[in-house]
């Protein structure tokens, strides 16, 4: 079956690939270009905030001096750094909206030269989104004082975009990218009384978004605390722009962003930030603190995207307890079933190893196995493959080939502990082995118990296991002589010791890979081997005297 299941996708793949390939030159076609030109615009409707821009965007304390360049240059081959950043326009957020639209109308007159029609990269759905969604929420500065003739231009060639988009936005199956396209759709829509049915589109476009891609409590199905951030910010900005322009915004769009913001709210680390599981990188909370401190959470489940919390005073921990997502949602998904990141007085003290993909393609892959998690391995190896079939990821992404199931997961209240336990069975085909992790605060001591356990159900074959413990790459950590413990300096006069029972342990050399460089870290290591019998690991981490 599983087999079977990768010749479809093969299939499925090669069949998207075909279908670009003759789609890309008729896109280069005389007749399509013209299928693209429709009627322009008289006027503009509704002049939208350009500061709607600063909510979808990370640009902080930064300015884009055109002042300071030639027009005449400025989209010259040598000067471009990176195609999407300067063709999405989304730096017009940055120029400063008293004195720079003289050049910047003559940069946009020099592009639209160039660039009116189809290229393959710069018309690429995304940067295409971000350019009409940029040019839009800036349409009042761009306009200032220009002629008929440029207004025409200008506007024309925002519509063609807008079209290309409409026409080609049901053969979209990122849905990162979809739902930037349908942003800039619904955003004409609003500006252009002439086009009003492509807001009605939009709309209907973006319901079915939310219902194909968010479960029941509005967590991406792609188990992505990242992807939950993106979207809130593009749904954000979709309420708003619909509010100022004093149309109705629709109940389902309000019902996604509270069903975010629970989520979010629940997952937020004490330093405010993303808890690094399943594709996240280390990205602070500040752009949407001011809709988190207006929002009352109702957090009636004991999980958000399969990830448990624990908080009590000043401890915080979360577990991913569940198993992973579709092979279609696959393509950020971490493989660290019951990994777990700890927080002590608002410090990280346990962590994973972070999402490359800010790095290189390479670190994105490294990031993903299970070896760069708090979590078990067995035989150095991952508990998911991921897809190695060029084909197949060039249309589904890095995806996972195969799953596991999570299992017996209970929340533990009582006896003056809180905490957790739960399994999973990702090493049982191949090792035959399943991992039972429970772990608890004790309320009373204040500190963390953990209890591992190994439950071998193959007799005869040998087994290399490794918990590993990624600390966090700010603190420091060192091997204690007794051998089973390690101490972890967060401060010049706070520390914690990390013991393991009846177990040595070692410090070895890690990577941290969260951010937009790789940083050497360190990690406790419990390893050993295991044949005929089931093993049970116990340990705890609690403030030094």
């Amino acid at each position: 079956m599983f087999g079977l299941k990768s010749v479809y996708f093969y299939l499925i793949a090669c069949q998207i690939i075909l279908v670009k390939f003759f789609k890309k030159l008729y896109f280069s076609s005389k007749n399509y270009n013209k299928s693209l030109e429709t009627k322009t615009p008289q006027q503009v409707y509704y002049n939208p905030n350009p500061f709607l821009l600063s909510i979808i965007t990370s640009y902080n304390n930064q300015s884009f001096k055109i002042n300071e360049i030639d027009p005449n240059i400025f989209w010259l081959e040598d000067k471009k750094k990176d195609t999407e950043q300067m063709h999405n326009f989304f730096w017009l957020n940055l120029i400063d909206r008293k004195s720079d639209h003289k050049k910047l109308k003559k940069i946009i007159f020099i592009w639209m030269l160039k660039n009116s029609k189809y290229k393959k990269e710069i018309w690429e759905t995304s940067t295409l989104s971000g350019r009409v969604i940029s040019w839009v929420l800036n349409i009042d500065i761009i306009l200032t004082n220009c002629t008929f003739e440029f207004k025409k231009n200008f506007f024309d060639c925002i519509i063609s975009q807008t079209n290309h988009l409409k026409k080609n936005i049901r053969f979209e199956k990122n849905f990162t990218k979809k739902i930037k396209i349908l942003t800039a759709i619904i955003l004409t829509g609003l500006v252009f009384k002439e086009y009003e049915e492509n807001f009605d589109i939009g709309i209907k476009e973006l319901e079915a978004l939310v219902k194909s891609y968010f479960d029941k409590n509005g967590f991406p199905l792609s188990r992505n605390p990242y992807d939950l951030v993106y979207f809130f910010k593009y749904f954000i900005f979709c309420k708003e722009a619909i509010k100022d322009s004093q149309k109705y915004v629709p109940e389902f769009l309000d019902d996604i962003l509270k069903k975010n913001l629970n989520c979010i709210h629940y997952i937020k680390t004490p330093d405010n930030q993303l808890p690094l599981f399943n594709g996240a990188v280390s990205l602070s909370l500040d752009q949407i603190q001011k809709y988190l401190d207006n929002f009352k959470p109702d957090n009636k489940i004991d999980n958000y995207g399969g990830l448990f919390k624990v908080k009590h005073k000043n401890h915080f921990f979360l577990v991913d307890i569940d198993k992973p997502p579709q092979k279609k949602f696959s393509k950020s998904y971490q493989s660290g079933p019951l990994s777990f990141e700890y927080f002590l007085d608002g410090v990280k003290i346990i962590t994973n190893s972070g999402f490359g993909s800010q790095i290189s393609k390479k670190t994105e892959l490294l990031s993903r196995l299970t070896a760069c998690q708090s979590t078990l391995t067995i035989n150095d190896t991952s508990i998911t493959k991921f897809e190695k079939n060029k084909m197949v990821s060039k249309v589904f992404g890095n995806s996972i080939k195969d799953s596991f199931k999570s299992f017996d997961f209970h929340t533990i209240k009582e006896g003056g502990l809180i905490g957790f336990s739960g399994s999973n069975n990702g090493y049982e085909k191949k090792f035959g082995c399943t991992h039972k992790r429970e772990i608890y605060l004790d309320k009373e001591k204040n500190y963390l118990i953990g209890k591992d356990t190994i439950f071998k159900e193959k007799d005869g074959y040998p087994i290399r296991y490794a918990f590993r413990f990624h600390i966090n790459p700010d603190l420091s950590v060192v091997k204690t002589m007794s051998g089973n413990s390690a101490l972890i300096q967060i401060s010049k006069n706070k520390s914690l010791i990390f013991t393991i029972k009846d177990e040595n342990l070692n410090i070895e050399k890690s990577i941290f890979m969260g951010e937009k460089k790789i940083i050497d870290s360190a990690c406790i290591t419990i390893s050993g081997n295991l044949v005929n019998k089931n093993k049970i690991f116990n340990w705890e981490i609690k403030k030094s005297i």
